[in-house]
């Protein structure tokens, strides 16, 4: 067999880490853990109220700056490696484990479903089709709309759980317009009569997740069910307004958060650059505090007060878990280098067209 021509390397550098960015991964990271933290709870409207608003939003506003982040994707050298290392073995990594412990205490899955996620890995999967279908949402004449018409019609058809698919198509519309930003438009966020009606909006929308969300299915929003099984029960038509809703408001306060995150270095900015490692960690601690020490049946009889306390103690794991140690320790097993298992890339050679160097050539010198 002949060798394979030499990989030419990364089309685009990779470019400094931006403050905004790691502020809004590391706010949008306090959600997911202290969400994650509430799911046993929300038995009771307290956490209810507090688990459905932070799910109206944490999960859009994640992948809207993880496509905005990825809008230059085009599977180049050093695109490829990096979704190998940091979604790819992550994936594998992370899936399996939780799998396994869960059978070890629960039974259950009876056998190991790598491809179809149960938890955590759901987002990696997603990040993994999202990226590599980027080209093509950056191609469309109306990828938006088109994104949108998708999302809708997922939850009339029955979808296998294959790398998160239900998800994948559901929560697409965030990926895309992520895609479609710019910095010019993040900045106009900062407007400050912007800011005061995001204030607003956020905290009026909490006042009333707290106030009606002990009658609302908090199903909907995993985004991952047919419309038509239980518990949505939704017919069609019914489901499509739902899941539009759920997108408008997905949306709207995703922006609104986005608004009042700040643009300056800080400890925040920091931390927020190691949210990959409090991700794929986090859902190691909860399981383990829930299955070994039953931990969070035992807290529902402090009423409220176990609510508060689990949102402190989530917060303060969560910026634990987003620690240089943490990170030192952890990036050989999530963010390998993996040279041994890449060719070796051929810087590409620049070459200037033939008519170009005769135009050079016959050009008039420029008068002195």
């Amino acid at each position: 067999m002949s060798s394979l021509d030499p990989l030419p390397v990364a089309t685009t550098p990779p470019k400094e880490r931006v403050a905004y960015l790691d502020n809004a991964r590391y706010w949008v990271m306090l959600l997911v853990v202290i969400g994650h933290s509430l799911t046993e709870l929300v038995v009771m409207d307290s956490a209810k109220g507090v688990y459905t608003w932070i799910y109206a939003f944490h999960m859009p506003f994640f992948i809207l700056i993880s496509g905005y982040t990825a809008r230059h994707y085009v599977g180049d050298f050093r695109q490829i490696r990096r979704i190998v290392s940091t979604l790819i073995v992550p994936y594998l990594l992370v899936e399996t484990s939780l799998q396994l412990i869960t059978k070890h205490y629960d039974g259950k899955p009876t056998h190991l479903m790598i491809l179809s996620p149960q938890w955590l890995g759901w987002f990696l999967a997603a990040l993994f089709i999202w990226r590599i279908t980027t080209p093509i949402w950056r191609a469309l004449k109306y990828p938006i709309t088109t994104s949108i018409v998708i999302s809708l019609l997922a939850g009339l058809i029955e979808i296998p759980n294959v790398l998160a698919l239900p998800k994948v198509l559901a929560l697409l519309p965030f990926w895309v317009i992520g895609l479609h930003m710019n910095r010019e438009l993040f900045m106009k966020l900062g407007d400050w009569r912007i800011r005061v009606a995001s204030v607003l909006l956020l905290a009026g929308s909490f006042v009333i997740c707290q106030v009606y969300a002990h009658g609302w299915e908090t199903q909907w929003l995993l985004w991952k069910d047919r419309y038509e099984e239980e518990p949505l029960t939704a017919g069609p038509w019914e489901g499509m307004m739902t899941r539009g809703e759920l997108l408008l408001v997905g949306a709207a306060l995703t922006f609104a958060t986005l608004s009042l995150i700040p643009r300056s270095r800080s400890i925040t900015t920091v931390l927020g650059g190691r949210t990959f490692y409090c991700y794929l960690l986090h859902g190691f601690v909860i399981i383990w505090l829930d299955r070994q020490f039953d931990l969070w049946q035992k807290l529902e009889q402090y009423g409220a007060l176990s609510v508060v306390g689990c949102m402190v103690v989530a917060v303060i794991a969560a910026n634990l878990l987003m620690t240089k140690p943490v990170a030192t320790l952890f990036r050989p097993l999530f963010e390998p280098r993996l040279t041994w298992l890449f060719r070796e890339a051929e810087p590409p050679s620049v070459r200037v067209p033939a008519a170009s160097l005769e135009a050079e050539q016959i050009r008039p010198a420029k008068a002195p």
